[in-house]
């Protein structure tokens, strides 16, 4: 889901920046009221890079990588996903990519908007343990979205692109769509079963105990 370097403008990069900031804004009230979302945001940062750095490959013009994103909003919520998604970028950028810093808002908003989407559509499901079809669902609602969002960068982008090359690293998601539930289920059996301690009922969200 990242985009390489050189692929768009300066002008529509900044542009992207802006309404990444705004994204992350939005949940500026929700983190007043609940200081601790800081800390699950943190946490879901922490494992967004380590779910990144776990597989990750070069398609075409961006890149194939296991994301947990599922796993990290049924397990912490939706604001520390959100954000997290924006810290693990920085981190990742920090310590092991520096180059995809350029494209930190553009990467971001690649994850963030289809992360809304599937917040959007799935209801309230407080209190619930996910089905696996439901999991599927939600992924695939998701990465289908990451997928849009980097045709999307891709169209705008300074580089001609073949449609090819996007859907070659569109198809290239599918191992990840069908594999990614396996760990969500394996994360929500885990919080579920530590349910009844203090520190996982603050870190961790109803959804999943």
């Amino acid at each position: 889901m990242h985009i390489e370097p050189g692929y768009i403008a300066s002008a529509k990069i900044l542009a992207a920046n802006a309404v990444a900031l705004g994204v992350v804004g939005s949940q500026a009230k929700r983190i007043v009221q609940q200081p601790q979302l800081i800390l699950k945001s943190l946490i879901a940062g922490v494992f967004f890079t380590l779910f990144m750095q776990s597989f990750h490959m070069p398609v075409g013009p961006s890149e194939l990588h296991f994301l947990g994103a599922m796993a990290i909003y049924l397990s912490l919520g939706f604001t520390p996903t959100l954000l997290g998604f924006g810290l693990g970028l920085l981190l990742q950028g920090l310590v092991f990519e520096p180059a995809d810093l350029l494209h930190l808002g553009v990467n971001f908003l690649s994850l963030a908007l289809p992360l809304m989407l599937v917040h959007k559509l799935q209801g309230d499901a407080a209190g619930k343990l996910p089905s696996v079809a439901a999991i599927l669902q939600r992924d695939a609602v998701f990465y289908s979205g990451v997928t849009a969002m980097v045709g999307f960068w891709l169209s705008i982008g300074e580089v001609a692109t073949p449609f090819s090359a996007w859907a070659a690293f569109t198809a290239s998601y599918l191992p990840v769509v069908m594999a990614e539930p396996l760990l969500t289920l394996a994360v929500l059996h885990l919080v579920h079963k530590g349910r009844d301690l203090a520190a996982v009922r603050y870190c961790f969200t109803a959804r999943a105990v």
